[in-house]
């Protein structure tokens, strides 16, 4: 029985979403508009030779009906490629990556969506006293990198901490780690996620971060995110049930709330994440699944509009990715997707409503274009065909059609 591996570059979307306008998205294009920045820089145009082979520009060109900046028309790919859209409303982490895995939300997750004063009086004040709080700071729509330097002075002072959230279904809570004590930030998050039940949120993060005021502030790898349960068996379930392993690398485990998962390999930076990627990988046997995130390309880069920096993290990618390839046995099949956009040149900081590009590769496979895909969920079907495991309960293999 042959291996699978999905990795998942957190938030390149591809452009395309026919639904786009509903999100005030019309128009975004995390990779055109980040190729469109680097062709017209001194720098010159993208260089992603590896991603290219894997159809990646071609995908591209499917989903937006343009060739990318720079790129132009290439050879066609040695890989299945095409594009997918989501059919789940929203543009969250939790609902891309869960219906990837088989699982479409039939119901968004709740929103905050006033600017300022976001959160309910209510929710504040049971998290306060259940955490034993002096009070919060924040309470607001808010970049996470702005507001610890705008609110981290106060935080240490006050021994507040700063809550926070954005156009996602998120309650993120930013701490010190010293002052305030990573443990004591986890503590509370977990308090946060029971109390925020009744406003079905996807996420409650922990945001800690390090420095002091003269010096500046800064997140750090501690991050940890408390999301909800999928709400029906996921891909990994499966995967489980047939007496394989899931192992799951980065924030992996985190979205999907530790369910399914049977190893959590940590990890902070693409780097650290590409090399657990390849111990992953060394040890898995036939009928395993390793799923890693690459989420510096979403809160690095996307999240602080760095188009630059986002091109530079793709071509890193890009160079290691080559070397992951070459490990791989001759039965195993390699899947790279995204969960929603988070285009770098839109206005705000928040993810953007876009199609994502659906890689397959596998020593065996052969090259074919997989078209415009209805959901992401045929990403899941044609992972859990490929193991040899039964039907999940939504989409259409790509193997097969």
């Amino acid at each position: 029985m042959a291996r699978a591996l999905w990795l998942v570059l957190d938030s390149l979307g591809i452009g395309g979403a026919s639904d786009a306008a509903a999100y005030g998205d019309a128009g975004a294009d995390t990779f055109g508009h980040i190729a469109a920045a680097c062709a017209a820089a001194p720098r010159g145009p993208l260089r992603l030779p590896t991603l290219a082979r894997l159809g990646l520009v071609h995908a591209h060109a499917l989903a937006s009906g343009q060739w990318a900046a720079g790129l132009g028309a290439l050879p066609m790919p040695q890989a299945q490629w095409g594009c997918m859209q989501e059919r789940a409303c929203g543009k969250d982490t939790p609902s891309g990556h869960w219906e990837s895995a088989g699982v479409v939300l039939s119901q968004a997750f709740g929103l905050f969506e006033a600017r300022e004063s976001s959160f309910p009086d209510q929710l504040l004040a049971a998290l306060v006293a259940r955490a034993r709080l002096p009070g919060v700071l924040g309470n607001c729509h808010a970049s996470g990198t702005d507001i610890i330097a705008r609110l981290g002075a106060e935080h240490i002072v006050s021994g507040k901490p700063i809550v926070y959230t954005s156009a996602d279904s998120v309650f993120q809570i930013a701490a010190h780690e010293l002052h305030f004590g990573l443990d004591r930030l986890y503590a509370t998050c977990r308090i946060a996620r029971e109390l925020l039940e009744p406003w079905n949120i996807g996420r409650v993060i922990a945001r800690p971060f390090v420095g002091e005021v003269a010096t500046g502030f800064t997140r750090t790898g501690n991050r940890h995110d408390y999301a909800l349960a999928p709400p029906a068996p996921t891909l990994l379930d499966a995967v489980c049930e047939a007496g394989g392993e899931v192992w799951a690398v980065g924030k992996i485990s985190d979205i999907f709330a530790a369910r399914g998962v049977s190893h959590s390999l940590l990890a902070s930076g693409h780097d650290a994440l590409f090399d657990a990627t390849e111990e992953a990988l060394a040890q898995a046997r036939a009928g395993d699944l390793v799923a890693t995130n690459f989420v510096d390309f979403d809160s690095v880069y996307g999240h602080r509009r760095d188009a630059p920096g986002y091109a530079a993290a793709l071509e890193a990618f890009d160079a290691r990715l080559s070397r992951l390839l070459a490990a791989l046995r001759e039965d195993d099949l390699v899947v790279l997707s995204a969960d929603h956009g988070c285009d770098p040149t839109w206005p705000g900081s928040d993810h953007t409503r876009e199609c994502v590009p659906l890689l397959a590769w596998g020593p065996r496979l052969p090259a074919r274009e997989l078209g415009r895909r209805a959901s992401f969920a045929d990403l899941g079907q044609g992972l859990a065909t490929h193991l040899g495991l039964p039907p999940l309960a939504a989409g259409r293999c790509f193997l097969k059609d």
